[in-house]
């Protein structure tokens, strides 16, 4: 482009692009100071301080606006027109969507299943894009995550991105955000934040540092060393991994260090994306915390609300409820109960347990559960675990030199002699598994199968341990076959194990897991069978082991076994009884209402086995338990159609407690109701001349870039849907790669890979053969628009094939490629962009200015001047070959190149009279927005205090309703106005240089 004449006073705004230092920028903010001079905040578009950020004062600097008028044409001669094309489509791929539709997420690496682009449409229609995703365990909400971080990445809304999650949780996340999504976090843990510091001026923020970051929660909560640091950053994206563990659950008006760290990031991002499979621990203002981390406008008064307030702010999901979508992606699971007749040395063991009568529980002063029961729940898991319980209590029993005690000590150690005696041989539930895994009918096969792998379940350590000392030997299998997982490991050995457990080259068959591996972990990809070796005294724990198998992605039909007791005590018979009924309303409540937190009413495993165990030590029969859990679900299954989970967050459960209007008057609080929200369904068409393998595969076949890259000669590879390199060792690619990728090793060895079938991609992600450093990097990247490569190829188009202040002319007279202009007809082909006060464009458009003879004839949008023209060419008919523009007689010459130039200015004032018009349109319907949400936080702001009236609060709480709406009025006319100048570039001329007939008169 070339550089205006308007000089210092010209108008500068957000969305513009100017020229500071001989270099180009893009303007993101602009400020007035007290003495009239302007700061103009900019990131680099030229190659040397591309997305580098900088504040320009124009009393100090030079700051021209790019004038497009002053723009000069070359012609294209490369045949096919492979230099405008690749260009061209560079500056295509740089538009920002500025609707609602869905762009590119529904074209990663998975299956886009319809009910997956939900979270991501509805946060869309959002002003500021902050949800919670709540799908239940196994539906994909990472994958969900994924899609609308993506989108937003598209619209220039996700260049700084921070994830925030488990240590446990950090690989699996940045793999499934590479692999499927190839967004490259960089993953930082307390030692590589402090080398970081190391590098850098100590008053230079780490968080700085790299701008798409994966950090565990445990972290960053330490206030003292990241706080300044944190409130110092601000990102594009936030997402926040395992939500209902930053919920605010204040005790004695503290509050936890992750509550106070979510609700610190929560105000330094416009998307906050938080998910969480259980969102809720059945209070009203738990929940609420989370909503108002999301939008602080919503809730006037935490404790009452209902649905309609939060709809707009959450997308909770059950299997049941995405069936019509799913088509295969999720096969019906098969549960079977393994039944284990007690053998004489358990009835033993059994009976002696049953007959105990200890002073510690007689004389109890809590009501924590009778040790007894505590006995019985881990001898329920083995003899190794009871026995493991027994001696920590008799070690403590020791230390007190009393009668009592010594009565206990005396009682436990007949129970621990009787335990003693069941071997492998009187373990009926081991035996059973044995015979399980060994027969025909399970079909197993000893493991020969290397994508039949099986996940065993156990809550206790000790149990762990027992089945992995002996599970190898009596199955006669290979060294490393079967491994363990437990809370004891540290993180990355745990991430190595769940890699390894997933690579079809690993030796591993059986997974022996405590159930550290039951949250959030993907164990489906080689694995379809489960086995719960004990039965756990929880639903959640239920529902969070059968969704490492039965999740988005499984294969196969998933193969539960739950490994039931029975035997001729009574009271043993009785509980076995109870948690038999355990796990048939957790299918019930899998089947018929999604969440099984429902049953019981509890939202967090303790209070879950608390109640199992009041039921245990109450005596009650299986059958009153069963009807207490009944009582629940009949009363949802009669209002099935209408059933709304929020009645079951703990929302009204205050009988007390009035109820909230749904307008204002006689004293009530009004709550607004959900203010803007359109669930249509759409994707939007994509303007481009080529695909994204073909764009690749051409931007680094062109000799200009592979020269700039550091190429090995001859070294780019294609097969038709891969695409191979190779670099020199001082290759620029490489090294610039090397900052866009996770992980190094995924470019080891001077190569690298792309390819655009995502089911290839993800395979080799799971058929790997080599480790390093403990991790597993596919080569191979997933070749899509979002793929690093893509950016460069972009970064070399636009710096190399054209100079600054130049576009390609070209001639486009052949009818073969399906175009038809005129003889003497010219098109312009501009680019139109008006951006907000935030930067964002509000309206990007392309369209073509038509002349013919000179003469203006009207504004044609893309898709007419593609068919005009024909540039995007066409197959010829019978052999598939595809015909495009440029002849070398249809070269312009230099009269008919000046001829064009001197249309610009003209060109350039008609398309900026055009995007007035859009902006006009565009004004029209967002002022009725910005009314709209200005109504909301208003209504909401009266509320609010209107609620705190009532609690005769002090002017603070008044002066913080006050701040927050002003920032958020503020937020909604910045970005919903369209307050930028139309920045205007000419990207290309299109000419037929036959002469046009002259007409008479």
């Amino acid at each position: 482009m070339g550089v205006s004449d308007l000089g210092m006073d010209a108008p500068i705004s957000a969305g513009m692009r100017v020229v500071v230092r001989g270099m180009e920028w893009f303007v993101t903010k602009v400020e007035t100071n007290a003495t009239g001079n302007r700061a103009v905040s900019c990131t680099g578009i030229s190659p040397l301080v591309r997305d580098y950020d900088a504040v320009f004062l124009d009393d100090l600097d030079r700051i021209e606006p790019v004038d497009p008028v002053h723009t000069t044409f070359v012609p294209d001669t490369s045949p096919r027109a492979a230099q405008s094309r690749l260009f061209i489509e560079s500056l295509l791929r740089a538009t920002a969507p500025t609707d609602r539709a869905i762009h590119v997420g529904n074209k990663a690496a998975m299956d886009s299943l319809p009910y997956q682009l939900v979270p991501a449409e509805q946060a869309l229609n959002q002003p500021r894009q902050r949800i919670l995703i709540a799908d239940a365990v196994g539906l994909g909400k990472t994958l969900e995550a994924g899609i609308l971080m993506s989108e937003l990445i598209k619209r220039r809304k996700g260049r700084r991105i921070l994830v925030v999650t488990a240590k446990s949780m950090m690989l699996q996340f940045q793999k499934e955000m590479w692999e499927r999504f190839t967004i490259p976090l960089i993953s930082l843990d307390s030692s590589r934040i402090q080398r970081i510091r190391e590098e850098i001026p100590a008053n230079a923020n780490p968080f700085s540092y790299y701008d798409k970051v994966i950090v565990s929660i445990d972290t960053l909560k330490r206030d003292i060393q990241y706080g300044a640091a944190l409130d110092a950053s601000y990102w594009d994206i936030i997402v926040i991994d395992e939500a209902q563990n930053v919920a605010d659950r204040a005790i004695n008006g503290r509050h936890a260090q992750r509550t106070k760290l979510a609700k610190r990031l929560a105000s330094h991002s416009d998307t906050l994306i938080m998910l969480s499979a259980t969102p809720h621990d059945g209070r009203a203002r738990s929940f609420a915390s989370l909503m108002n981390m999301l939008d602080p406008t919503t809730l006037p008064d935490p404790e009452h609300y209902d649905k309609e307030a939060v709809k707009h702010l959450y997308v909770r999901r059950f299997k049941k409820d995405v069936l019509s979508d799913v088509s295969g992606s999720f096969p019906e699971r098969r549960v079977t109960q393994e039944c284990c007749q007690a053998s004489p040395a358990e009835e033993e063991a059994f009976d002696c347990l049953t007959g105990l009568h200890l002073a510690m529980d007689t004389h109890r002063h809590t009501n924590a559960a009778l040790f007894t029961t505590l006995l019985e729940k881990s001898l329920f898991s083995s003899p190794a675990a009871c026995i493991a319980t027994i001696n920590e209590r008799i070690k403590r029993l020791s230390n007190k030199h009393d009668s009592v005690a010594d009565g206990d000590i005396e009682q436990l150690e007949t129970l621990r002699t009787s335990l003693d005696r069941i071997g492998p041989d009187q373990f009926s539930r081991y035996r059973q598994l044995l015979h399980l895994l060994n027969s025909d009918s399970y079909g197993w096969l000893h493991g020969s199968d290397a994508d039949d792998r099986i996940v065993i379940f156990t809550e206790r350590i000790e149990t762990k341990r027992w089945l992995v000392e002996h599970l190898g030997k009596d199955l006669k299998l290979p060294k490393k076959a079967v491994a363990s997982m437990d809370g004891s490991m540290t993180d990355l050995e745990q991430q190595r194990i769940v890699e390894d457990f997933g690579t079809k080259s690993s030796p591993i068959r059986i997974l022996v897991a405590s159930d550290v591996a039951s949250e959030g972990l993907n164990l489906h990809y080689l694995c379809h069978r489960l086995i719960h070796f004990d039965t756990p005294w929880s639903l959640m724990v239920f529902q969070q082991r059968n969704g490492r198998i039965d999740r988005y992605g499984q294969r196969q039909r998933p193969d539960i076994r739950f490994m039931t007791i029975k035997s001729c005590n009574e009271k043993i018979n009785g509980d076995a009884r109870i948690l038999e009924i355990l796990r048939e309303k957790e299918n019930q409540a899998h089947n018929d209402i999604g969440d099984p937190s429902l049953l019981m009413g509890k939202f967090n495993i303790e209070d879950e086995e608390a109640v199992v165990s009041r039921a245990i030590e109450s005596h009650i029969s299986a059958e009153d338990f069963a009807n207490s859990l009944s009582d629940v679900t009949e009363d949802i299954d009669r209002n099935d159609d209408d059933f709304d989970v929020m009645a079951y967050f703990g929302l009204t459960q205050d009988d007390d407690a009035k109820p909230v209007a749904d307008s204002a008057g006689d004293g009530d609080v009004a709550i607004p109701s959900s203010p803007y929200f359109d669930d249509s369904r759409i994707t939007g068409d994509s303007p481009s001349l080529m695909s994204d393998f073909d764009y690749v595969y051409e931007g680094l076949s062109c000799e200009q870039f592979q020269q700039s890259a550091g190429l090995k000669a001859r070294s780019v590879l294609h097969d038709g849907h891969g695409i191979k390199v190779q670099f020199n060792s001082d290759s620029s690619l490489r090294a610039w790669l090397r900052r866009h990728v996770p992980d190094t090793q995924i470019l080891r060895d001077d190569v690298a890979e792309w390819n655009d079938d995502a089911q290839y991609c993800l395979n080799q992600s799971h058929t790997l053969t080599a480790q390093i450093n403990d991790e597993q990097w596919s080569r191979t990247q997933y070749l899509w628009e979002l793929n690093p490569i893509t950016e460069w190829i972009g970064l070399k188009a636009s710096s190399l094939l054209y100079e600054r202040g130049q576009a390609p002319i070209i001639g486009a007279n052949n009818v073969a490629n399906g175009g038809c202009m005129q003889p003497g007809e010219t098109i312009v082909l501009i680019s139109g962009m008006i951006a907000n006060e935030q930067a964002s464009p509000v309206i990007d458009e392309w369209f073509g200015m038509d002349y013919l003879g000179g003469v203006y004839r009207g504004v044609l949008p893309l898709s007419e001047v593609w068919k005009r023209t024909g540039y995007r060419g066409r197959k010829a008919p019978g052999t598939g070959v595809r015909r495009y523009v440029n002849r070398n007689e249809d070269t312009p010459d230099d009269i008919r190149i000046r001829q064009t130039e001197d249309l610009l200015p003209e060109a350039v004032n008609r398309a900026g009279a055009y995007l007035d018009e859009r902006r006009n349109e565009y004004t029209n319907q967002a002022n009725k927005q910005i009314d709209i949400q200005l109504d909301h936080i208003q209504q909401w702001a009266d509320a609010r205090k209107a609620v705190l009236s009532q609690y005769r609060t002090g002017k603070q709480d008044i002066t913080q309703v006050d701040r927050i709406y002003d920032e958020y009025a503020g937020w909604v006319k910045r970005s919903l106005s369209a307050s930028g100048q139309p920045v205007i570039r000419i990207a290309a001329a299109f000419v037929n240089t036959e002469q046009q007939q002259e007409t008479g008169e």
